[in-house]
């Protein structure tokens, strides 16, 4: 007897949002009623219909997430009462609990000055500390506080948390696995596109 499945969000209404029968019986999914704001939807989009709505449906939820994220950032930063970029600093900080002026500065893309304003406001609103590092004491490192952080910025995301477990419950371990090593390929195709927008190469970059 096969295994009943939970129905995912949006699931039911799928059929609805389609509108053309695919491959072998099943709902062939439809690109956005805004693909003609696309011109560059082609490039994404090669091979049978099928596919190329689904490459479409694809990069158009990629852009979708990506904005949605940014607005998050910036509504969390304002009840939180930080700017955006500081929360974006103190989310990379919170992934290792500390890292130097530099290595800030790389992973934000954003100068030493800049980082320093950052390290400014976030150690006088008691989210980090600048500390000589134990094991290399030529180092300042700066360190989140993470009593603080929890007690101000984690209630902030509780419900985003709560609903992102609920979804995991939905699939199997197989296809969480699928779904980790789908943001790992994703997060480096990111990472080497920050790294060629931030290169020589860039425009207003100075020659030589």
């Amino acid at each position: 007897m096969p295994e009943e499945r939970p129905e995912r969000p949006g699931q039911a209404n799928e059929p609805d949002r389609a509108g053309e029968p695919g491959e072998g019986g099943g709902v062939r999914p439809v690109a956005s009623q805004h693909d003609w704001d696309m011109p560059w939807i082609e490039a994404i989009g090669a091979g049978p219909p099928e596919r190329k709505a689904l490459a479409a449906a694809f990069g158009e939820g990629f852009r979708k997430t990506s904005s949605l994220m940014q607005l998050l950032g910036q509504a969390a930063a304002d009840r939180i009462g930080l700017n955006a970029t500081d929360l974006n600093c103190l989310n990379i900080l919170s992934f290792s609990g500390e890292l130097t002026a530099g290595e800030l500065a790389r992973a934000t893309g954003l100068t030493t000055a800049s980082i320093t304003g950052v390290a400014d406001r976030l150690e006088e609103a008691g989210y980090v500390r600048r500390e000589r590092d134990p094991r290399d004491r030529r180092r300042v490192v700066i360190r989140l506080v993470l009593e603080r952080a929890l007690h101000d910025v984690a209630p902030v995301f509780l419900q985003l948390v709560l609903g992102w477990q609920a979804v995991v419950t939905q699939y199997t371990d197989d296809e969480l696995r699928l779904i980790v090593q789908f943001y790992a390929q994703m997060e480096q195709v990111i990472r080497d596109h920050l790294a060629r927008l931030r290169g020589p190469d860039r425009p207003g970059a100075e020659a030589g």
